[in-house]
């Protein structure tokens, strides 16, 4: 079932087109990515399908039984309530039927079976015990739980407010209170951003398992190749739409550029012979007419258009002046925080030409590791040895070291005063500034255009050894891909910090995860890193479970005595319940004809028999039901036990 239509959607910017004839559809269950260069209106067509903007053109057509919820990027959650309290609020219909449920029950007991309510309050209580389960009402709480701990909220957090949070914490509390909610249609516009690798991981095992539809944008190309089941590209205006996941689509896409450009050549071909036949036999009588024919043929063929191919690109390389030696970086024994210590101890040995990735969770230290290597904050304990000839190139993710006042074109020049204008302006050009680009000042750039002045300059710098903090932030797709191959091109030595793990995957040749008790060194890239990590566990599963079989088999006699001592409780607690299975079974048929007897003419007409078959029911229901409250207390002992 169609659950919402996009049809003829166009947005534009004055006499710009941002886009336009854009048709998109949401299916139940969807998995569907939004993929296309910064700047191509992804966000804007995501406000436009959500109902926050309406379309220029076109319109937006929604199943009305069906919800909707749109999260931005980096949106965090406004709220003056605690974690906990906010997270209840997702569950809102749920805790006001469970209220509701409350209510019926004490009309229930306050009410006689006689009562002309009494029926109608059972029916509304089953009904509302249904729809409480079907809804999770048992199990919500749980629920919120699972998801906040999946975003590396744990009960600490339960009791704060969310004011008092980190910005980076809101976006994600903001995700969480979404999910949730579990709306029909759940659109998100870069839900990977603020995420560690382990909570990315965690997040698409979630989405994999969403109950509703979802449309996605991100430029996390693993994580689009994991939740994603369909692609569409908004390019040069247009969305073109994919079946499968991410890497799917690429070969689509390249699949369906050389089939273009076999048509369009062929078409070509032939309109340049029939154009050569007409020129040649225009003017000749003995052949006027075969050639007027063909040009007729000409004028009513309906042309392809010359395939557009890839949109431009930025297209640099990273170059050494000189060659470092063999050893690039060594670190022994040592720890890095600021007051406290994060990481202990921490050891690296870096030769040159490895292409390291640094792992770990959020805030464990890996942007501090790096800014103590280039010696922005002191090691806390120990110290970092480089090679010879090493000369270091560094990249923060902040942009900390662009200045303000400054345009693109000084930026670099000022760092390179000999350097023609020329090949400054050459560099630019292959980071995509180019003509009057290059007089706009820092402070008017976009994140990603931000992101590419600051890679200009590591360029420009042309050393051996590059530290790289998250260098793919702010990148769209096409420009990862550009960094990634002048990075695999590169001749000197990577350390570098990422979250991107198809980067890594391209990129690392070796793996370092860094924990509070240190570093290890893992020899491959990401996804060989997951596979020895999972390994790592299941041995550690299998020692544990040896080390409790070695504990079991050290204290037999003990054990023999714990046995036995075990056994004769669930002997004991077996005979009472069976017992009070007997008087259960006894007081079903007492009840029964108890009941059968009080619907007799005759006892319906005689009230004092009546009551008093009445009184005895009631005691007999009221033991049944102490009856079953010893044995549930007892099983759950008895389960317990064994």
């Amino acid at each position: 079932m169609i659950l919402l239509q996009a049809n003829q959607i166009a947005r534009f910017f004055g006499a710009e087109i941002l886009f336009q004839n854009l048709h998109l559809e949401v299916a139940e269950k969807a998995r569907i990515g939004l993929v296309g260069r910064n700047g191509a209106g992804k966000s804007t067509l995501l406000k436009i399908i959500a109902g926050i903007e309406a379309p220029d053109e076109g319109q937006i057509v929604k199943n009305k039984q069906a919800t909707l919820g749109y999260l931005a990027q980096d949106t965090g959650l406004d709220s003056d309530k605690t974690v906990w309290e906010e997270m209840l609020t997702a569950f809102e219909p749920v805790r006001k039927m469970e209220r509701r449920m409350r209510e019926v029950e004490l009309a229930i007991s306050q009410s006689a079976e006689s009562d002309t309510n009494y029926s109608r309050l059972l029916k509304e209580y089953d009904q509302l015990q249904h729809d409480f389960n079907e809804q999770n009402g048992y199990g919500y709480e749980n629920e919120i739980r699972s998801v906040l701990h999946g975003f590396k909220f744990d009960e600490p957090f339960y009791e704060q407010q969310i004011a008092t949070l980190s910005g980076g914490q809101k976006t994600r509390l903001a995700l969480a209170r979404m999910l949730l909610v579990k709306p029909d249609i759940l659109i998100l516009d870069e839900p990977t951003n603020h995420l560690d690798i382990e909570t990315l991981a965690w997040l698409e095992d979630y989405l994999q398992g969403y109950a509703g539809a979802l449309l996605i944008v991100s430029h996390d190309r693993y994580f689009l190749d994991r939740v994603v089941t369909e692609v569409y590209e908004l390019s040069r205006h247009k969305l073109t739409h994919y079946a499968g996941n991410y890497s799917r689509y690429l070969d689509l896409k390249a699949a369906q550029l050389a089939s273009d450009w076999k048509a369009y050549e062929k078409q070509q071909a032939e309109i340049e012979k029939l154009e050569d036949f007409v020129a040649r036999n225009l003017v000749r009588a003995s052949t006027t007419k075969r050639a007027q024919s063909r040009r007729k043929t000409l004028e009513k063929m309906d042309r392809l258009d010359r395939p557009d191919g890839k949109e431009k690109s930025a297209h640099f390389m990273f170059e050494i002046d000189k060659v470092s030696g063999n050893v690039v970086l060594q670190v022994e024994d040592a720890a890095i925080g600021y007051e406290k210590v994060l990481a202990e101890p921490v050891d690296l040995d870096v030769r040159r030409t490895d292409a390291i990735a640094l792992v770990g969770p959020n805030g464990i230290g890996k942007s501090t590791l790096l800014k103590s290597l280039i010696g922005q904050l002191p090691f806390l304990k120990g110290t970092a040895h480089f090679g010879t000839n090493v000369s270091i190139g560094y990249y923060d993710q902040t942009q900390a070291d662009l200045h303000s006042n400054k345009t693109i074109l000084a930026e670099l020049w000022d760092e390179h005063p000999t350097t023609p204008e020329k090949e400054i302006r050459t560099m630019l050009g292959g980071f995509l500034f180019s003509k009057e680009d290059v007089e706009k000042t820092i402070p008017l750039l976009s994140g990603g255009e931000k992101a590419r002045v600051a890679l200009a300059k590591l360029a420009m710098d042309r050393e051996n050894f590059l530290i790289l903090d998250e260098p793919t932030n702010h990148l769209d797709i096409d420009n990862k891909e550009v960094l990634e191959n002048a990075l695999i091109d590169y001749e000197g030595t990577l350390l570098f910090v990422s979250h991107d793990r198809y980067f890594i995957n391209r990129i690392a040749n070796k793996v370092i995860e860094l924990s509070p008790t240190g570093s290890r060194l893992y020899l491959g890239d990401y996804d060989y890193y997951l596979e020895k990590k999972k390994e790592e566990e299941e041995i550690a599963a299998l020692k544990a479970e040896q080390a409790a079989e070695t504990k079991t088999e050290a204290e037999p006699k003990k054990r023999t005595y714990q046995d036995r001592e075990q056994q004769k409780a669930v002997r004991s607690l077996t005979r009472k319940i069976t017992a009070i299975e007997e008087n259960l079974s006894i007081l079903d048929e007492t009840i029964d004809q108890l009941e059968a007897a009080m619907v007799d003419p005759t006892v319906l007409n005689d009230h004092v028999k009546l009551l008093e078959l009445t009184n005895e029911l009631e005691s007999k229901k009221a033991e049944q039901e102490q009856q079953l409250n010893d044995w549930e207390e007892l099983s759950l002992e008895l389960e317990e036990l064994t």
